[in-house]
């Protein structure tokens, strides 16, 4: 069994998209050996950055397949008119995603999308002939059904040629050109004729893309084929239990018919300098990376954050808590004392400054607990070594300092 790398890197990248637009992509890869490449389709006037586009990304990239998400013309990052693409256009632009991750790094051989993205990759998978699996997430049967997000303007767009219709809150140019082209776009024969692996998510209870839309497309396509349900999730996996779920369900379904990594990661020398960088999952979340180890750093969703790791202040408690142990330990092994069990508990609060008013202190509680035969003259020796340890004598150190400056980008 070859182990897979847990820690990713994500860089910026463009690439020309089909109607010759600069488009804007992501390209997250494993800090080790890549076994495939994917790439992710994104849902209808989203961005590559959405919440389930970053997380699934990201995830299948820890288990080392590398993913590229991009930017359709017109939309986020990227340039163009999105009055001027199509469906015709999107399913070129991923097209041309393919080429270039064919001319740059390696073909794909997963393809991803979610909701209309995921109409455009089984459109598009012909097309991209290393291709050997396709995943769709809330994707619609046919193109056409994109027409129900504004179906009150139809008749606007028929007359006036194009018409300004509301999408999550943003206001986009629609062409009549655009409702021309998706009509003219059936499915039912591609994906008979897909000749790839397929694996259909759907909610049942998705108000946007019904569920029917998922049987369709089952039932049009041959084996192998897999469909997940994805109980109460909602079209745009907004719950991050949602996403991970389909993240995860995918990474080991890919498993199947990607192919082995070649060879297992070296192990990656610490050399002292610690790494921060965001994950681009949420809005605050960072990937703390310490040579082979990573920490995970976020901060409660009360707070905008999505409360998938610990705070700052939390991790610095937790370095303080794990140093004091550490250096218990160390002593009573040179001492020859038997200790069975160590265990600290800290907490940070600020607290009134006495004789400032109404100044506060910030004050962190350690509360050490020993188990063992100790005396009491062993136990109060321990207790004084605890402020030995190498992250208190950092924290107490009144001659720190810290030298901030900016660094050009790689």
């Amino acid at each position: 069994m070859t182990s897979v790398p847990n820690q990713i890197t994500s860089r910026k990248v463009t690439f020309k998209g089909s109607l010759g637009d600069e488009l804007a992509a992501r390209l997250d890869v494993p800090d080790g050996p890549v076994r495939a490449y994917a790439l992710f389709a994104h849902c209808f006037t989203c961005s590559k950055d959405i919440f389930a586009a970053a997380r699934i990304s990201t995830a299948l990239a820890a288990r080392g397949i590398a993913v590229l998400r991009f930017d359709f013309t017109g939309l986020g990052m990227s340039g163009g008119d999105f009055g001027n693409t199509n469906f015709s256009s999107n399913v070129g632009d991923l097209v041309a995603a393919a080429n270039f991750l064919r001319a740059t790094y390696q073909a794909p051989t997963l393809l991803v999308g979610h909701s209309l993205g995921g109409t455009a990759v089984l459109a598009a998978a012909d097309e991209i002939p290393e291709a050997v699996a396709v995943a769709t997430i809330g994707a619609p049967a046919d193109a056409e059904h994109v027409k129900h997000n504004f179906a009150d303007r139809l008749a606007d767009i028929g007359r006036d040629g194009e018409a300004e219709v509301k999408l999550v809150g943003r206001t986009f140019r629609i062409k009549k050109q655009f409702l021309l082209d998706v009509e003219g776009h059936r499915l039912e024969d591609k994906i008979a004729h897909l000749h790839k692996a397929l694996i259909i998510f759907h909610a049942p209870l998705d108000n946007l893309v019904g569920i029917d839309n998922a049987t369709k497309i089952f039932l049009a396509a041959r084996h192998p084929k897999s469909f997940v349900s994805l109980d109460k999730a909602d079209h745009l996996l907004t719950r991050h239990e949602d996403a991970t779920y389909v993240a995860e369900v995918l990474s080991a379904w890919s498993t199947r018919y990607l192919p082995e990594a070649q060879t297992e990661a070296s192990p990656v020398a610490f050399d002292g300098t610690v790494h921060v960088a965001d994950t681009h999952v949420g809005n605050y979340q960072q990937r703390i990376t310490l040579g082979a180890h990573q920490i995970i750093s976020d901060v409660a969703r009360d707070r905008g954050g999505m409360d998938e790791g610990a705070s700052p202040h939390d991790i610095l408690l937790g370095a303080l808590g794990a140093c004091t142990a550490m250096t218990i330990r160390m002593y009573a092994e040179r001492k020859g004392w038997q200790v069975n069990e160590i265990s600290v508990a800290l907490r940070r609060d600020l607290v009134a400054a006495q004789g400032e008013g109404t100044a506060k202190v910030e004050v962190i509680t350690r509360d050490i607990m020993l188990r063992g035969p100790l005396d009491a003259e062993m136990r109060e020796k321990l207790l004084g070594i605890a402020n030995k340890c190498p992250v208190h004598q950092t924290l107490m150190n009144k001659d720190k300092r810290i030298d901030t400056r900016l660094v050009d980008p790689a």
